[in-house]
């Protein structure tokens, strides 16, 4: 077979099937494979007439041969095992300075390790970060790459092409930096999504149960929030979730059962956080929400059980639907700042030199937790790329002076009455912990000193000496 294609498809699931529309429709010639062949005769026969330059091969030796060199060839399989096999078998069918993407919601680690997997052939690898959902893949996602720098001026006319991009045109894909850094900003993006969500989902809770509010009056509170600070795609679509009926004109939202799953990379980015010792309490709890509303024939057979607070709402209706709003802001400042304060330390870590601004620029558009304050955040990197926390940056410090007392009040009053806010609270206490010129840290190294030997630091010798004292 004649080479011809530009791009190379592997995997056509549901983002596969996507990305290989957005791709076509930029003008590449593209060529698909799956080990399912019914996926590629189906997707043929759908679009086949209409993208003359769209290929369909039978085997992985036709698809390689397909393609012109060197060979960019994007894998959009399942992460884990599939990953590895699919290498495995286009691997020695490659040459040096062929490109392999994986376009898969794989863990950062995996990608390192492949990387040294394909260099053993001569081929580059990049982990390749995708956000945006099926919608995204199709429009234009955000894009992530990390890995073989090499790789970078060859796939960037590509993915830059596909990309999201913002009203000036710029386009939502940049490189992120060495060894599974794609992947790992991606798996920092997905973490954010999970505070965000659940901030989203206890603000709902609070409205729904606390101030009796009905779905289309808080339709209409979150679709007024998404005009100003707010303003995000998930808001917006909290929004459109809110006004759905079902087929019996209840809200269909209230049908959904309230056990939430997840597929892992919020477990991830908790566990990266242990192991670099990044605080970033508010991202972790959003997992944990998760995890105890899976809990549910539990929490049902608890609550017979288990008694708590059963007080009412206090104050004006109208300000307490203002305090939300402000409480919500606050809060998904924290998660941002986590976010980026994860990122900053693995960085260092791992030697990636990762440039924040960057990363707040590939957020703007395309991906999940796409929201008007990206921007700022850019900005604020852009002044200063060693900023310690965005809460230290001018204009977040500003917003958080507005809306931390709401965030207080918000909470004390959840917390009153029984309500759960694990990712308001955490908000809160990172907020109150990162501005502490004291913490007891001090009891806990005494302790540790008294059961362990571990010695401890003293506020009057310099820092780096260690002491150990008999405590009894």
């Amino acid at each position: 077979m004649e080479a011809a294609s530009d791009v190379g498809l592997y995997g056509l699931a549901v983002m596969g099937r996507n990305l290989a529309l957005n791709i076509l429709d930029r003008g590449f010639g593209l060529s698909v494979y799956n080990r399912s062949r019914e996926r590629v005769d189906a997707f043929m026969a759908e679009h086949g007439a209409a993208y003359p330059r769209l290929v369909a091969t039978a085997d992985e030796r036709e698809f390689v041969a397909s393609l012109a060199s060197p060979r960019r060839i994007l894998l959009m399989v399942k992460a884990g095992e599939p990953v590895d096999e699919a290498m495995e078998r286009l691997l020695p069918l490659l040459a040096e300075g062929d490109i392999l993407m994986d376009g898969g919601n794989s863990n950062y680690r995996d990608t390192e390790r492949r990387l040294l997997r394909a260099a053993e052939r001569g081929v580059r690898f990049v982990g390749l970060g995708v956000s945006g959902g099926e919608e995204g893949a199709r429009k234009g996602p955000s894009l992530m790459p990390g890995g073989d720098p090499e790789a970078w001026p060859v796939i960037r006319p590509f993915l830059e092409a596909i990309a999201a991009k913002v009203p000036s045109g710029e386009p939502c894909a940049d490189w992120m930096g060495r060894g599974g850094s794609g992947h790992f900003v991606k798996m920092v993006h997905n973490a954010i999504e999970y505070a965000d969500m659940e901030l989203i989902a206890e603000t709902y809770h609070l409205l729904r149960v606390y101030l009796k509010t009905s779905h289309d009056e808080m339709r209409t509170v979150f679709a007024e929030w998404n005009k100003g600070d707010l303003s995000s795609y998930l808001v917006g679509i909290t929004a459109d979730a809110l006004g759905v009926m079902d087929e019996d004109g209840e809200p269909l939202v209230e049908k959904v059962l309230d056990s939430a799953g997840q597929k892992g990379t919020g477990a991830w980015a908790a566990a990266a956080a242990l192991e670099l010792g990044a605080p970033v309490g508010l991202l972790a709890e959003a997992v944990f929400a998760r995890d105890l509303s899976a809990l549910k024939d539990e929490r049902v057979g608890a609550c017979a059980v288990l008694g708590g607070p059963k007080a009412a709402p206090t104050g004006e209706r109208h300000s307490m639907i203002e305090d939300l709003r402000k409480a919500l802001l606050a809060a998904k400042i924290v998660a941002y700042a986590e976010g980026f304060l994860l990122l900053r330390r693995a960085s260092v870590e791992y030697r990636w030199d990762l440039d924040l601004s960057r990363v707040a620029l590939v957020w703007r558009e395309g991906c999940i937790i796409r929201s008007a304050f990206l921007d700022h955040i850019a900005e604020a990197y852009r002044r200063e790329s060693g900023l310690p926390s965005l809460l230290l940056d001018a204009h977040f410090k500003a917003l958080l002076d507005q809306c931390m007392p709401s965030l207080r009040k918000v909470t004390a009053r959840a917390i009153e009455s029984g309500a759960p806010v694990p990712a308001f609270a955490a908000a809160v206490s990172f907020y109150d912990g990162y501005r502490s010129t004291w913490l007891p840290a001090n009891l806990l190294q005494a302790l540790r000193d008294r059961f362990g030997a571990h010695g401890y630091e003293r506020v009057d010798r310099p820092r780096g000496e260690t002491f150990h004292s008999e405590w009894k």
